[in-house]
């Protein structure tokens, strides 16, 4: 297996984690202004990581 591969599986990994996070702080915000960084934070990272995972996974030629 190729290490870009494994690189961007686990990029993938914290996007889903990044984005999983955020949606648990959404559901559990009171509306401050901390709360709403943080949302903001982990999901715009969330989003970075997975499509840049998925991009890196699918671009990424199999070699034998």
């Amino acid at each position: 297996m190729n290490l870009k591969r494994i690189f961007g599986a686990l990029l993938t990994l914290l996007g889903i984690g990044g984005l999983i996070y955020a949606a648990i702080l959404f559901v559990n915000t009171s509306g401050g202004t901390r709360d709403i960084k943080a949302l903001a934070i982990y999901g715009i990272l969330g989003i970075i990581f997975f499509i840049a995972g998925i991009s890196l996974v699918r671009t990424t030629k199999d070699e034998a």
